[in-house]
């Protein structure tokens, strides 16, 4: 049986049941990936339960994940430029590169 909005439905006994199936996209969270979902978990419930549902879930976390990760990329290269840290001197002194970026890095990053 199908209806005007195109759901199918089986009879089982003397019900219709919908014909649902999830889209199975698996896709590995970085951390930002995970702090999103852990946000609308305890803080959106709402929103969480909507996009879970209508599978849009994983989809959303992949976007929010690149998103930060391109913004970090970013992050990365304006400290690199603003601190003259140049791949010339990673290549000859890179303990120094290092501890530098990492120590303006840790100044800026969420915890």
């Amino acid at each position: 049986m199908e209806n005007k909005y195109g759901i199918e439905y089986t009879k089982v006994g003397d019900y219709y049941m919908p014909n649902l199936v999830l889209e199975k996209e698996t896709i590995i969270l970085n951390k930002y990936g995970r702090m999103r979902l852990k946000f609308l978990k305890e803080n959106k419930k709402s929103e969480y339960t909507i996009m879970f549902i209508n599978g849009t879930l994983n989809k959303h976390l992949k976007e929010i994940q690149e998103t930060a990760q391109e913004r970090l990329d970013l992050i990365i290269k304006q400290l690199k430029e603003q601190n003259n840290l140049t791949e010339e001197m990673k290549n000859t002194d890179q303990f120094y590169w290092v501890s530098s970026l990492k120590e303006k890095f840790n100044k800026i990053k969420p915890k």
